[in-house]
């Protein structure tokens, strides 16, 4: 019995640290093709295939990313993707935030059937929706123009569906109270329950700056000049040229294409926890 009991407490004191080294064993595995870009932007154009193959080159070629800029007019790519992901992620802001309040605290007849077929937009991939869009932004006469980047993907059921789940949780006695002190609708929807919802708002804006930063079918679409209106994953394309594959500036321009969504994550990370849990992705 004297023996058994010194060599529990070995077993429990042993777990975290089994624990912890399967943490790290993960998360290096799901890192590894980030370490494999970054380690091959910084090698030199005749080490990347070198055998036998290496994470870095014999010296660090950090010129690869100046080199990016002088390639391809990839500073107009950021610019287009910086204007196209921040408009579109406010847009859709405004739009969910309104459109969820309207489904949650609004009464009107229709509300739950209407709410049920917008919900029911959610279940259309993009390619089947691609061409009517398209026909009717050619209608309008904007091809090959920013808002063509932007409208068409800023109404969107996911926010509307997030932001309703939020204000169901609100009580109505606080909204009440607001109408006694005197506000009116817009009054309590600006002044209470949109502050209020500030981590549901983080959450909706950064899967959609990553959903703008990120679209390629879109952009290959509506876009006509890839040097005017371009994005970054357009503008990738640009090192796939007659000369050969550029593969280390290809690396070079995706480690920087991640450092707008990088600084958004990093920015909002105290309201993703709390804003995850409270519209309901965390399984409520």
């Amino acid at each position: 019995m004297s023996d058994v009991l010194p060599r529990g407490r070995g077993v429990r004191k042993l777990r975290p640290a089994v624990g912890y080294t399967l943490l790290v064993l993960v998360a290096l595995l799901f890192m590894s093709p980030l370490i494999f870009m970054v380690g091959t932007s910084l090698k030199a154009p005749s080490e990347i295939f070198s055998t036998p193959p290496s994470l870095f080159g014999s010296t660090l070629e950090w010129g690869n990313y100046s080199e990016v800029f002088s390639y391809a007019p990839f500073t107009r790519y950021l610019v287009n993707g910086v204007v196209v992901a921040t408009s579109g992620t406010l847009v859709t802001l405004a739009v969910s935030a309104l459109s969820g309040y309207a489904f949650s605290r609004l009464r009107w007849r229709g509300r739950t059937a209407t709410f049920t077929v917008f919900l029911a937009t959610m279940m259309l991939p993009q390619e089947v929706i691609i061409v009517p869009a398209f026909v009717l932004m050619r209608e309008l006469g904007w091809v090959n123009t920013y808002q063509a980047l932007i409208v068409p993907w800023a109404f969107t059921a996911l926010g509307a569906f997030l932001l309703r789940q939020f204000f169901l949780t609100v009580p109505q006695e606080l909204e009440d109270a607001a109408r006694i002190d005197g506000l009116g609708r817009l009054g309590t929807f600006f002044r209470i329950m949109l502050p209020l919802a500030r981590p549901t708002l983080a959450v909706l804006a950064v899967f959609t700056f990553i959903t703008y930063w990120n679209s390629f079918l879109w952009p290959l679409v509506i876009v006509n000049d890839v040097s005017t209106l371009g994005t970054i994953p357009l503008g990738l394309q640009q090192f796939f040229g007659q000369q050969g594959t550029q593969w280390h500036l290809i690396m070079a321009a995706s480690v920087i294409s991640m450092l707008p969504s990088t600084v958004l994550l990093i920015a909002l990370q105290r309201y993703l926890v709390r804003g995850i849990v409270t519209s309901g992705l965390g399984g409520r």
